[in-house]
């Protein structure tokens, strides 16, 4: 088709011909845009937790990536996926904001609208690591974080296909109330789907009651939502794991409960032996995490995360939920492979192979 005959169908008033139009020359959306929690890990291993008025010596320190959407990027950065990655979000304009800009920079994760404020720093935890044991302590400032809010979200500078929002109940101002949508972060996750984004979610684990009020509101805007049995539980008001048995029947209960409360097209939750998926269709499916050999989980930190951008990947390509399954929990168990959130995944292909090797619960 010639320039002169676009212009010509263009001058015509037909709705049939310019939606001809449109759909010839309209690019597809690819690509993943995160949006929600960025923060810094400031990481200190120390010899003991003291008592109060104690000392505790400091054998080393290091800095790594929190938040849902700077762990996820960075995820998918370093599994090497064949589409744009987008930031979005709030950091404060001091050296831990420009350790993000330029780690986002040296990955390749277009910055577009991740934005600075003088307001307040860049969010940050304090993370004590007991050298002898492993076990963490976690001091957290929500800094910059608190003040995102909708006028920071424009759907119309991005062309990604998928928009990933996370975590709630983390962010201050998204959690708020809206008196259209019921929160500020449904009318966000409404607004990109009306910008023809798919939607997805994730949860913070926090021991609360606010699960129903500040979840449910965003679920009919929601096309797949993802968290963990604990998360599950608490939106429903179900015990779905006692002790270390986990209640399968309650779980597909809470599961169907969140597909009831609006989800369009399927909610995932993924937990320590595997993950399953259930559809608006009803369908049911169920994957085993791997078998790692004794010795080989170095830290559990960001798991989930890796767990949750390995299926975005396989959603965003069109693979089957199956293989959406075995791409979440493949990265789950490269992430165990590392102390810090991110450190431990690898290209996809190296991930699945950890499934090959070691097998499947």
């Amino acid at each position: 088709m010639g320039l002169m005959e676009v212009a010509s169908l263009n001058a015509c008033p037909s709705p049939l011909i310019l939606c001809f139009v449109r759909t010839q020359f309209m690019t597809p959306r690819k690509g993943i845009l995160a949006a929600g929690n960025w923060i810094i890990d400031h990481v200190k291993v120390i010899d003991t937790w003291p008592a109060q008025d104690a000392l505790a010596n400091i054998f080393s320190r290091s800095r790594g990536t929190g938040g849902s959407p700077y762990n996820i990027l960075v995820d998918l950065a370093r599994m090497q996926t064949p589409f744009p990655l987008e930031a979005l979000g709030l950091v404060g304009d001091d050296e831990d904001g420009a350790s993000i800009f330029a780690d986002c920079a040296q990955r390749s994760i277009g910055t577009v609208q991740l934005q600075k404020t003088a307001a307040a720093p860049t969010s940050y935890t304090d993370v004590m690591s007991i050298q002898g044991t492993g076990r963490r302590t976690f001091f957290h400032a929500r800094g910059a974080n608190a003040l995102l809010d909708s006028e920071h979200f424009d759907f119309s500078k991005s062309a990604a296909r998928i928009f990933h929002l996370g975590y709630l109940l983390l962010l201050d101002r998204l959690d708020g109330p809206s008196a259209t949508h019921g929160t500020v972060a449904a009318e966000i996750l409404s607004r990109a789907q009306l910008a023809g984004l798919k939607t997805s979610i994730d949860v913070v684990s926090e021991d609360s009651d606010r699960f129903a009020k500040i979840v449910l509101p965003a679920l009919p805007h929601v096309d797949l939502c993802i968290m963990n049995e604990f998360e599950a539980g608490r939106v429903t008001g179900r015990q779905i794991r006692v002790g270390d048995v986990l209640d399968r029947t309650a779980l597909r209960e809470a599961m169907a409960e969140l597909i009831a409360a609006g989800v369009r097209e399927r909610v995932v939750v993924h937990f320590p032996e595997g993950a399953c998926a259930l559809g608006v269709d009803g369908a049911w499916h169920e994957h085993g995490s791997v078998r790692l050999p004794d010795g080989y989980i170095k830290g559990a930190a960001g798991a989930g995360d890796a767990f949750t951008a390995g299926v975005l990947l396989g959603w965003h390509e069109g693979n089957s939920i199956e293989e959406c399954l075995r791409f979440g929990v493949c990265a789950a168990a490269a992430n165990l492979s590392d102390a810090t959130c991110t450190g431990g995944l690898k290209p996809l292909d190296q991930c699945l192979a950890l499934g090959s090797e070691f097998g499947f619960r």
